[in-house]
């Protein structure tokens, strides 16, 4: 329920994108306000939240992308049953 939606019918009518209602309310609202302070306390949401609005992309899109980031790295968090590292760089990716 956290993706962003393109509103399409055809090739002439283009709407803006807006987040898809599907899925828990309760859920995406909680995500939505803690996407905010977690641009500004959170380094991992800090630099996906600057490079799309960098790259010209609404803010509203850039706050459902960080909450897409804090929901995987609950995840992961209750997955693994670590503690959150912020340091922690996964050595699947490319540096």
């Amino acid at each position: 329920g956290l993706t962003p939606m393109i509103r399409k019918s055809g090739s002439s009518v283009n709407g803006r994108s807006r987040i898809s209602k599907i899925g828990n309310q309760k859920l995406r609202n909680l995500l939505f306000m803690c996407s905010f302070n977690a641009c500004k306390y959170n380094k991992a949401c800090q630099d996906i939240y600057d490079r799309i609005v960098a790259k010209g992309k609404s803010k509203k899109l850039a706050l459902i992308a960080v909450c897409n980031k804090l929901l995987k790295q609950a995840f992961a968090i209750a997955k693994s049953g670590l503690v959150y590292d912020d340091s922690y760089r996964s050595t699947l990716a490319k540096n």
